[in-house]
């Protein structure tokens, strides 16, 4: 019975010891932990522009304002599909009704919406030109393409790295260390904002028979960002 307890204490022993030691280990390893963040930002154009079309309808019928709102937004897809160089899609659709003090209904108003989305602004600016005869120019906003920003960010993301780890050596010899090695490390990009959809003043809901001359478009600038974050063992 007491060698089993001899034993027992022994083992109890060297696992606290093993233990202490590890623990001693573990607090030697995270005295020497740091943790770092760096960025590379770049400021490029916005290479997309999308355009907002719009025509509106008025009437005592229903189904008379809808036919006429198809009828309009048919008309545009069709001569907006002629060409290739500008993207377009149908937008919101709305018919809704207009009462009077009572609640009975006396008008029904209708709204159609085309969407055009290109990099050519020259294309998309005469396209909306060109369409302004049945619909009016209702906004216009800018953006970065998916290609456009992949592309950056590839480049800033080896600029970001560098970045880490000069950050990384320098610290490590500022704290006494003569180098270091990467614990756990992150790599994270921004996505530009979607900017917000340029209004453009109201016009009547009856589309004028002459085009408006194109608009000359200039898209600006974004500015996208690329962080590695993580924390490294000063050695």
């Amino acid at each position: 019975m007491r060698k089993s307890l001899a034993a027992a204490l022994l083992i109890a022993t060297a696992a606290n010891a093993a233990y202490a030691q590890s623990g001693d280990e573990s607090n030697r390893q995270l005295a020497g932990v740091l943790g770092l963040e760096a960025h590379a930002t770049k400021e490029v154009d916005q290479d997309t522009v999308h355009i907002t079309m719009s025509a509106e309808e008025q009437g005592a019928d229903a189904a008379t304002v809808s036919r006429n709102l198809t009828q309009k937004a048919n008309s545009a897809m069709t001569k907006a599909k002629a060409q290739n160089a500008v993207e377009v899609q149908t937008g919101n659709v709305s018919l809704y009704p207009t009462t009077n003090r009572d609640g009975k209904i006396t008008a029904w108003r209708g709204r159609t919406e085309l969407q055009l989305k290109s990099k050519d602004f020259g294309a998309a600016s005469r396209l909306a030109s060109d369409l302004s005869s049945q619909m009016q120019m209702n906004g216009i906003s800018f953006s970065l393409s998916r290609e456009a920003q992949e592309k950056t960010q590839a480049e800033l993301t080896n600029q970001a790295i560098q970045a880490f780890r000069e950050q990384a050596q320098s610290n490590a010899k500022a704290f006494g260390y003569g180098g270091y090695t990467i614990r756990q490390v992150q790599v994270g990009a921004n996505a530009p904002i979607m900017p917000r959809m340029y209004a453009m003043k109201a016009a009547p809901m009856a589309a004028s028979a002459d085009a408006a001359p194109p608009m000359q478009l200039e898209g600006g600038k974004t500015q996208v960002t690329v962080t590695v974050s993580g924390t490294v063992q000063m050695k």
